[in-house]
């Protein structure tokens, strides 16, 4: 037996509301969710169909019913499909506004570098939200389970955890249920240590598990957006103009550093934790992060375009660069950048490119 429309509605239905509420799932509570406008009598006809076909099960005598783990991967395989399909279908529709903004980004770094003198580089925004969809732990065996994590993006990591005891079906199935209850919905930022600490104290024995998920979560999302971040320099050549960081050595390791964008991925995201609340950063001499960059001062600012976008743009000079210059320039940027990208969602691209002066 295959799965019909309304089979496959009134299984997501089940899904959706046992995620939302953790309690079995009754025919009239289905009736209510869906617009199929059926008897309770013909769901549950339905669902007796499901049930037999592994779905959904019974949890004990006179309940509703729950989602099995075949169902929790019929379900992350559809969002799988439905997701790429939006994506895709989202993307023709933003190459115009992607390129506009890789070319305004090229002239704000040459620009910026230009009207102070310095070096410039700068990161494109990138989403930090990514929240959690989906978790669905599956018992290989024993003594291992499968961990699936579904992030906003369309975006899947499966990791396999082994574990030191064994674990049942119904022990499974109550974390799935409390891991699902209190992270779906959240980013990274969001799942603090209390939370953790909480979710810990009611997974019991289970507590190292959450800690596998959590990892996976976090390497997931760090993961996607490390991969989108594109970096754009320019004024590289600045560095020569100041006899204090002119020196052959370096400034050869200087520029080298420009040119390596994880070394430049990994600073943004440093100066995005470390900002204050208005967004700026400085770090002069031994302060900053980056070993080739401790004979400089940087001066770093994070723009927010809204719905969770945002970016980072630095300038690198000396010691005795003219603080006050810089941070009115950086201002004005970040300023002009919310004027002509604040309602827009731009759509993602792989290519690193940068532009050097």
């Amino acid at each position: 037996m295959e799965l019909d429309a309304r089979k496959n509605t009134i299984l997501d239905a089940i899904i959706q509301t046992y995620l939302k509420t953790g309690e079995p799932v009754g025919s009239r509570t289905i009736s209510k969710y869906t617009d199929l406008n059926l008897s309770s009598a013909t769901i549950r006809n339905e669902m007796s169909d499901l049930e037999e076909m592994g779905y959904i099960m019974q949890p004990h005598t006179s309940a509703g019913r729950i989602p099995t783990d075949k169902a929790y991967r019929l379900y992350v395989d559809h969002l799988v499909s439905e997701k790429t399909e939006q994506v895709t279908a989202m993307n023709s529709l933003m190459i115009a506004k992607t390129s506009r903004m890789e070319e305004i980004l090229k002239q704000v770094v040459r620009m910026l570098a230009a009207n102070t003198n310095y070096t410039v580089m700068l990161s494109a925004p990138s989403y930090k939200r990514n929240k959690v969809k989906f978790i669905q732990l599956s018992r290989l065996s024993p003594r291992q389970l499968l961990n699936v994590v579904v992030v906003d993006g369309n975006i899947v990591k499966n990791h396999l955890i082994d574990l030191e005891d064994e674990i049942s079906e119904e022990q499974v199935l109550k974390l799935n249920l409390l891991l699902n209850t209190r992270f779906t919905g959240l980013s990274l930022g969001d799942i603090n240590l209390g939370l953790i600490s909480n979710v810990k104290e009611e997974a019991g024995i289970h507590s190292e598990i959450v800690n596998e998920v959590l990892d996976t979560i976090a390497e997931v999302i760090r993961a996607e957006t490390d991969e989108n971040m594109q970096i754009y320099t320019s004024g590289a050549n600045n560095i020569f103009k100041y006899p204090e960081l002119s020196d052959s050595e370096k400034a050869s390791r200087l520029i080298s550093t420009l040119e390596e964008k994880d070394v430049l991925a990994d600073f943004v995201k440093t100066t995005e934790d470390e900002s204050d609340s208005t967004g700026i950063q400085v770090y002069i001499g031994d302060e900053s992060p980056v070993d080739s960059m401790k004979d400089c001062s940087v001066v770093t600012a994070t723009y927010e375009l809204g719905d969770g976008l945002k970016g980072t743009v630095g300038i690198i000079g000396p010691k005795r660069m003219d603080y006050e210059h810089v941070l009115h320039s950086l201002k004005t940027v970040k300023a002009t950048l919310n004027d002509v990208f604040g309602n827009t969602s731009p759509g993602r691209n792989s290519d690193e490119e940068s532009e050097d002066s």
